[in-house]
């Protein structure tokens, strides 16, 4: 297991440190009752054996949880731990820490799981799942499920999907978000525009209305960002990468290439461009945010995570509407994946940890807690019962528009949750960058399509012959 953790942390494809792993695990269950005790026991490729103690033997048992929530995200954390703390019939106690952004925690575990002095939890971005699967550092999810008897179809089925792979949930999904359309509803009524576009020809074609009409300084202010390449793919209902979008096996090679689905992008996207709807605003998912909250711009595209911090900017100058992620195409028929972070076991073989790390899981996936976060963060419940809580009933009514995503979750089939990829985060900056020249005039839509096909699939190619 060593070895594999060495190669996979030494791969010279990563970029910044962050990149996801190929490959899957196995697992098979077996039962062992022992000294008036039952523990749960299982073996998965590149992982010690699993072993769970009972809830009653835990008492005193310390956690370690490294989150990388800043700011009032990290401020609700840290009031759910507490929670738990003083709460818990177990005696566990979670020590919270912060490690930085995404990057620079996945960085940190690296370095510390050499030593053996990882976490017991940590959150991980959603294109980190292939590398933390890969690792052999976890212990899936679905191990600690299954020796609960735990019921999962209380988690919403399009967010566990994403985590989900033959079968086996490897983690549990925490905060999780998709993106969405904003829009100032002042500026379409000043246009005369009743039906909101779905699509990019569709803002493309009332752009005129927008700017003469409407006064809007940009018909849309949207940002350079991969994980909206990424949905712009899955709203055509095609895939990123081959093998199922990474899914069944490994990903070999990007899909999006052949299949059509980048050169449809970014063709509208240019004339967009081209016809001064969609200047360039930067590279970032929060790129476009600043110039639609002063009011400069019509529309902006943003994660749901983002309402709160968009209606607090704009803080009343005009209402702020809510719409479904476009396709490229009215006539496109596909769906939106997630975004975010989920949390993940790690297997430092000790079965106390191992149980009070799962009753923490569970005490943060609760309805009453998944609610609390909702409110606070903005972001998903990720448990459907979390729906009835009379604190997310309270947030809905006063924020109708976080309406708009729970819509938006269940009406994308989980069939497009999105791709899994050995060098996702180096991915997303070479997206970007062709985008970036595309808009530029450095390269037209073939090339910057094959550019960014011939350097992922480069880095795909190195890091498989490294972890083969």
């Amino acid at each position: 297991m060593k070895k594999k953790i060495i190669s996979v942390i030494l791969a010279g494809t990563m970029m910044m440190g962050t990149l996801a792993g190929c490959g899957g695990n196995k697992t098979t269950e077996t039962e062992n009752k022992t000294e008036g005790k039952t523990e749960e026991t299982q073996q998965t490729a590149g992982t010690e054996e699993f072993s769970m103690a009972d809830a009653s033997e835990v008492d005193g048992t310390e956690i370690s949880f490294w989150h990388s929530m800043g700011g009032v995200n990290g401020q609700a954390i840290d009031t759910l731990v507490k929670k738990f703390n003083d709460e818990n019939e177990y005696g566990i106690t979670v020590k919270a820490q912060y490690q930085g952004e995404y990057d620079d925690s996945l960085n940190k575990l690296k370095s510390a799981q050499i030593g053996n002095m990882g976490a017991d939890l940590v959150q991980v971005y959603e294109i980190g799942s292939r590398f933390m699967i890969e690792s052999g550092w976890i212990t899936p999810m679905q191990q600690m499920i299954d020796a609960d008897s735990y019921d999962l179809s209380q988690i919403e089925p399009n967010l566990a999907a994403y985590y989900t792979i033959d079968n086996q949930l490897y983690s549990m999904p925490f905060n999780s978000s998709t993106p969405i359309m904003y829009y100032n509803k002042e500026m379409f009524e000043k246009a005369g525009i009743t039906e909101i576009p779905d699509s990019l020809e569709g803002i493309e074609a009332v752009g005129e209305k927008l700017l003469n009409e409407g006064g809007a300084g940009q018909v849309i202010s949207l940002g350079i960002y991969g994980w909206f390449f990424e949905q712009f793919i899955g709203k055509q209902g095609l895939e990123y990468a081959n093998n199922g979008n990474g899914r069944t096996e490994a990903a070999t090679a990007v899909a999006f290439d052949s299949n059509g689905a980048a050169a449809n992008i970014l063709t509208a996207w240019k004339s967009l461009y081209d016809k001064g709807y969609a200047p360039n605003v930067g590279k970032g998912g929060d790129a476009g945010l600043a110039d639609f909250s002063a009011g400069k711009s019509a529309i902006t595209l943003g994660s749901t995570a983002s309402l709160k911090q968009i209606l607090q900017d704009v803080n009343g100058k005009f209402e702020v509407g809510t719409a479904y992620f476009p396709k490229v195409k009215s006539t496109d028929e596909g769906g939106v994946s997630i975004g975010g972070a989920s949390l993940w076991a790690l297997n430092n073989n000790d079965a106390k940890k191992t149980r009070a790390t799962w009753e923490f899981v569970k005490f943060l996936i609760s309805p009453e807690s998944q609610a609390y976060w909702n409110a606070q963060t903005g972001y998903f419940p990720v448990t459907t019962a979390a729906q009835e809580e009379p604190v997310f009933k309270e947030n809905v009514e006063k924020y109708p528009q976080f309406q708009t995503a729970i819509d938006q979750l269940h009406d994308s089939s989980p069939k497009y949750v999105g791709a899994l990829l050995s060098v996702f985060p180096e991915a997303r900056a070479t997206v970007e960058s062709e985008i970036e020249n595309l808009l530029n005039g450095n390269a037209d839509v073939k090339t910057a399509v094959k550019n960014m096909a011939d350097a992922i699939n480069k880095s795909i190619e190195e890091y498989n012959l490294v972890n083969q």
